[in-house]
């Protein structure tokens, strides 16, 4: 039995034989609260004569008092407890001095994203309904944001917490979807050298600012992204850093020649002719390539793709800006620093670089540049695999026949056989059949 339906069945069973029920335990922690910060959000909550009451909208919001010390006390008491004048109110009861230390905050500031300077509410209704559900368009259950990427230790943290906030408002009505989040992904963790946790006590740290200080800020964004899917666990390798800058040098070398005085200039192999068929192909297999992978989160094999790319126009003799430009709109989002230094030098010589690579609009592909010119089809000698050949795509029945006795493998299996029939099926194969 599939995992999800076999628990199932076992609850069921328990609970048929009186044994236990079906329950939801929610991991909730109560220290939380227990690290008291002065800039925590205050609880709208008084006591009098020890009983609690909750305050008033009239009294809402509490403004913390200003104080010369906002260091803990170093006591069971809040920092608030410093502020002797601001406790006790005008009828002798006494202001709740916890303090939720951001934790009630972190619970719905994507809700105060959409109107952060509306000074009435919370959230404008408005706003939120356009961000959140797009005014209706996106079924409230899906969530308003559209992506959350955090760590799995969230998921009984602040993705719980968050969730219940977000719950409670709509069911007060204040907010227009039932779900906060419409997509979560869980990063994986980046381990050290050795497969294990970086730790100061192991000695696998890895400093991203010995990093950038050697290899630049854009070679250490794009290792961290070439090192597999996103939600893998995946260890960090030095040389692995290495190839990514090699990569990077690789693409500014596409643009940039040294002189015999050691000084950059554009390079000459750069021109404005037109793309051949075969770089048309490069060049819109990247753009698709790259655009799927991107909302997939498939950074890793997007940046292969761009590898490929480089490495096709790296031997070319003539090098044609326009699929240069292509290339750096698509690595602006990857290596930012190196493609606005080649889009900026580009600009001096050549036409359609104006601005900056990332404010132009995104590159679209073609499918007729991605049509396969040749297919591979199978040779078969009484259904028994024989031999591969590359073919012109849409070869006729009588063309393939032809390519599949010309192979040497099926001349050599069928010699001194008298053969029956060839039964050919275009771009996919051929099976010749023998006595």
């Amino acid at each position: 039995l599939p995992t999800a339906e076999a628990k199932d069945k076992v609850i069921a069973w328990l609970e048929e034989q009186g044994s236990g029920k079906r329950s939801i335990t929610y991991k909730l922690r109560d220290w939380l609260f227990s690290r008291q910060r002065y800039w925590g959000e205050p609880f709208p909550i008084i006591w009098r004569n020890g009983r609690h009451e909750a305050l008033g909208e009239s009294d809402l919001p509490i403004v913390p008092p200003p104080l010369d010390d906002y260091r803990p006390t170093g006591t069971i008491e809040p920092p608030l407890a410093k502020a002797k004048g601001w406790i006790t109110l005008s009828d002798g009861a006494t202001r709740e001095l916890n303090t939720m230390p951001q934790w009630a905050g972190s619970c719905w500031y994507f809700l105060r994203f959409t109107s952060p300077d509306n000074a009435n509410r919370f959230v404008d209704e408005a706003a939120e309904r356009y961000w959140m559900s797009g005014d209706g368009a996106r079924q409230s259950w899906r969530g308003g944001v559209d992506l959350y990427v955090g760590g799995t230790e969230h998921a009984v943290l602040h993705l719980l917490y968050a969730r219940f906030w977000h719950k409670v408002l709509s069911d007060l009505g204040y907010v227009s979807t039932i779900e906060p989040f419409h997509r979560l992904v869980n990063q994986g963790m980046i381990l050290g050298h050795d497969n294990q946790k970086m730790s100061k006590s192991r000695g696998n740290v890895v400093s991203p600012d010995d990093i950038i200080e050697e290899y630049g800020a854009d070679a250490l964004r794009l290792y961290e992204m070439f090192l597999g899917p996103l939600e893998s666990t995946k260890p960090w390798s030095m040389s692995g850093v290495e190839g990514v800058y090699r990569f990077l040098a690789r693409v500014w070398r596409l643009a940039m020649d040294d002189d015999q005085e050691g000084q950059w200039q554009l390079s000459s192999s750069l021109s404005n002719v037109e793309l051949s068929a075969k770089q048309q192909k490069v060049v819109h297999s990247t753009i698709k390539k790259v655009s799927e992978d991107l909302e997939s989160l498939s950074y890793n094999t997007a940046i292969a793709q761009m590898m490929i790319f480089v490495n096709e126009f790296t031997g070319a003799e003539i090098r044609p800006v326009e699929a240069l430009r292509t290339l750096l709109i698509l690595l602006s989002p990857f290596a930012p620093h190196l493609a606005e230094e080649i889009w900026w030098r580009l600009g001096t010589s050549f036409a359609g670089f104006q601005g900056m690579a990332c404010e132009q609009p995104w590159p679209e592909w073609s499918d007729k540049y991605l049509a396969e010119e040749e297919v591979q089809i199978v040779i078969q000698i009484n259904g028994k695999l024989r031999d591969k050949v590359n073919v012109r795509k849409d070869l006729g029945k009588d063309e393939i026949e032809q390519v599949a006795l010309a192979s040497m493998k099926v001349r050599e299996a069928t010699r001194g056989k008298s053969v029956r029939k060839i039964i050919a099926v275009p771009n996919k194969l051929v099976n010749v059949v023998v006595d």
